[in-house]
């Protein structure tokens, strides 16, 4: 739990009760693009509902193991966050907030709790993001570097550790 300027936030394990939410979220981060085809609202919906139970099923499946958290302020779901802790470093499978909670800084207090963790063991925090998505100014603004492209279409981006984890300092 933390206390932010916008309420308490937590995370918690997403469940199948949460699928409706996870699934209404994922329409807005596709609506800008769907505003460009001439599809009906019916055909946009049932794209959106395609797409999403495509991604959360490639997920469950390529990341056993990961963290995937609701995002919850003061009780309430803004998004998700999804984690994923290897061996060498700690991937950012994803994070997403509702429109009303993005550009305030709710998205750089959840980064930050991801590179605190990564600091602490002394791993780099990595995430891919889409070449034209708006948060890769955000992730360069935070310390994200290129490493390389995934495709066409995604950039994988890695924030270093800290020169020295948190623990080898403890002591001192």
């Amino acid at each position: 739990m933390i206390q932010t300027p916008f309420g308490t936030l937590t995370l918690r394990p997403i469940t199948d009760d949460d699928l409706p939410f996870l699934l209404r979220l994922y329409g807005t981060l596709r609506a800008d693009e769907l505003a460009q085809v001439p599809w009906s609202d019916e055909e946009k919906a049932a794209f959106v509902l395609q797409q999403f139970e495509a991604q959360h099923a490639w997920w469950q499946e390529h990341y056993i193991g990961a963290r995937f958290d609701l995002v919850l302020l003061n009780g309430q779901p803004a998004g998700r966050l999804y984690v994923h802790v290897w061996e060498r470093e700690i991937r950012i499978v994803d994070i997403a907030l509702l429109p009303e909670f993005r550009g305030g800084g709710l998205g750089t207090l959840l980064l930050r709790r991801v590179f605190k963790e990564g600091d602490a063991a002394g791993k780099p925090v990595s995430i891919h993001v889409e070449v034209f998505n708006p948060a890769r100014r955000l992730y360069e603004r935070l310390g994200f570097v290129e490493k390389g492209m995934h495709g066409d279409v995604y950039i994988l981006m890695e924030r270093p550790a800290a020169a020295e984890p948190a623990s080898a300092g403890a002591s001192a």
